[in-house]
């Protein structure tokens, strides 16, 4: 079998800037943003509240490159809250911070946002891990693309950590797709017979003035528009720096498994997205505690079972790809929970959402 290529990765984290004594979140003025400039450049940029940070990692050429980065850009950002007098957690939304609270970053891009999406995009208040894996060949890249959406709720599940709404036990493990949910062009994205119809689709969504550029595709798996990427948005924001990394192992790794099947003229079989949606919602409501549909053999399976068969289906590749130690991570999420998981359980014992925000914080550097 030929040698798999470098299967490079891109590492994007939202991160919640908050007060350590009102443990609300806090605007930091862009002070943050503009100290980090110095010496991250443009790693790091504000987001459309400004009691968010956006940062990114270079382009990594392996997991171990990915998980030097993250921990480097979640440290260096907790120095520069720190000399602010703030402090930085990270889940897929906050606690009980309310949107109406939240301050608007004074930059052209947001103001443009805001006006053509008003409270939609006013009450975005929401935290993700986008994770890209590079893919010279756009060809390759929508197979694959096309053929990941099936995996796409069971890594979303082992992300859930947003079971908070403004200050509401939701019932979800994973809220923040819900709230994103009211923007155009989010969700499982269309399925694509070839690149010229994607640029097709693409193209028509700018000529007829529905989108300025193909960036405002916000789906949860992307054929990136500038990048030779493919981009997995679906996550919520990770707690730990291990959890993070862990997540992008396993998409790495899945990417990696179905190009190699493309590579030898077979192919993972395209579901519906209809039906893909049924267990994203499930993934969403129960997180790692439910059960999914197994497509192939038409029935509910409990997650965990799932889960270990997906490890089975990547295992030819993980060592090549060097990541087994950040894999294995997954039966630690499925052993201790999710964030989600650790939140609620917080809840469940002190009915305090103070605590569970000095949870997120203590757990944002742990690790590194």
């Amino acid at each position: 079998m030929k040698k798999l290529p470098v299967f490079t990765l891109g590492v994007e984290e939202e991160y919640q800037i908050i007060d350590p004594h009102t443990r609300d979140l806090r605007s930091h003025m862009s002070k943050i943003v503009d100290g980090a400039k110095i010496f991250l450049k443009e790693q790091v940029k504000s987001e459309m509240h400004q009691s968010v940070v956006e940062v990114g990692t270079n382009i990594c050429k392996n997991i171990t490159d990915a998980k030097n980065e993250v921990a480097y850009l979640r440290h260096k950002i907790v120095e520069l809250a720190a000399k602010q007098a703030l402090v930085v957690g990270a889940s897929g939304t906050h606690p009980f911070s309310k949107w109406q609270d939240q301050q608007i970053t004074d930059d052209p891009r947001y103001h443009n946002i805001v006006n053509e999406l008003q409270d939609t995009a006013r009450s975005n208040l929401i935290f993700g891990l986008h994770v890209h894996v590079g893919i010279e060949n756009r060809e390759i890249a929508l197979k694959i693309m096309n053929q990941a959406c099936y995996f796409l709720p069971h890594i979303y599940a082992l992300s859930a950590n947003s079971p908070f709404w403004e200050g509401r036990n939701t019932g979800f493990k994973a809220y923040r797709a819900k709230v994103f949910a009211k923007f155009p062009r989010t969700g499982l994205p269309e399925y694509f017979d070839t690149v010229q119809a994607y640029d097709s689709y693409l193209n028509t969504l700018v000529k007829t003035n529905c989108i300025d550029n193909p960036k405002k595709i916000w789906w949860d798996l992307r054929m990136h528009p500038f990048f030779s990427t493919i981009e997995f948005r679906i996550c919520d924001m990770c707690l730990t720096v291990q959890e993070t990394i862990c997540i992008v192992a396993l998409i790495q790794a899945v990417v990696a498994k179905l190009y190699k099947m493309n590579l030898s003229n077979t192919s993972f079989n395209i579901y519906r997205i209809a039906l893909i949606r049924e267990n994203k919602f499930r993934a969403a409501r129960y997180g790692i505690d439910g059960k999914m549909i197994d497509f192939g053999e038409n029935k509910e399976v409990e997650y965990r079972e799932l889960m270990v068969e997906l490890l089975d289906f990547v295992d030819d590749v993980v060592d090549e790809l060097g990541s087994r130690e950040e894999i294995n991570y997954v039966h630690q999420i499925l052993k201790e929970g999710t964030g989600a998981d650790k939140q609620l359980k917080i809840w469940e014992e002190t009915q305090d959402h103070h605590k569970i925000v000095d949870f997120i914080t203590s757990q944002f550097t742990k690790g590194i």
